[in-house]
């Protein structure tokens, strides 16, 4: 059990039947009244967000998320497939299912699944993936000042918004959370 007044950003809670993971939480204290804690929950299955606020004595069950690194092995029309590296295991999941999750990664590559009871909800990839660009505009010389950026399609098909210099074939350095380019390799 994790009280209110414990909350923290990417804690999961069993909440009215559903799991939900916090997203936001603030302590509020106004100047009449008792204190709460007002908070911002996705659900894990659904994906939909809601908001609820909490006394900060009230408890709420912890859900446990279990997490078992498996390898990526293809894409099959709808569905991607991957293997448990331990028991060489194969399973294959909706695209669906794992919305956006996916585009920063290619085949072969380690990924996290998080389960809870036992079915899989999502798909944790790398946080930092090298990937090359396959398609970009070129750069022109000395248009640096402004910090601009132009788009560039990288290996997965995904687009990453990158600067001028950055030009067709370079290797580049993409945080998978922001979906933002770091630097080049």
């Amino acid at each position: 059990m994790v009280s209110a007044g414990d909350f923290r950003n990417g804690i999961t809670i069993e909440l009215e039947g559903n799991v939900y993971q916090i997203i936001e939480f603030q302590h509020v204290k106004p100047g009449k009244g008792a204190a709460f804690v007002r908070t911002k929950l996705k659900n894990i299955k659904s994906g939909g967000v809601v908001e609820k606020t909490f006394r900060p004595t009230e408890k709420c069950p912890q859900a446990r998320i279990d997490r078992r690194e498996m390898q990526y092995l293809y894409a099959d029309g709808d569905l991607y497939n991957f293997m448990d590296t331990e028991n060489y295991e194969q399973m294959a999941m909706s695209a669906a299912d794992i919305q956006d999750s996916m585009k920063f990664v290619k085949e072969n590559e380690m990924v996290k699944m998080l389960s809870h009871n036992g079915s899989v909800f999502a798909v944790e990839p790398p946080l930092f993936v090298e990937l090359e660009i396959t398609e970009t505009e070129p750069g022109f010389k000395g248009d640096t000042a402004t910090g601009a950026t132009k788009p560039a399609t990288v290996e997965t098909g995904a687009v990453v918004y990158v600067p001028l210099f950055v030009n067709q074939g370079d290797v580049i350095k993409i945080d998978t959370r922001t979906g933002e380019y770091l630097s080049r390799v």
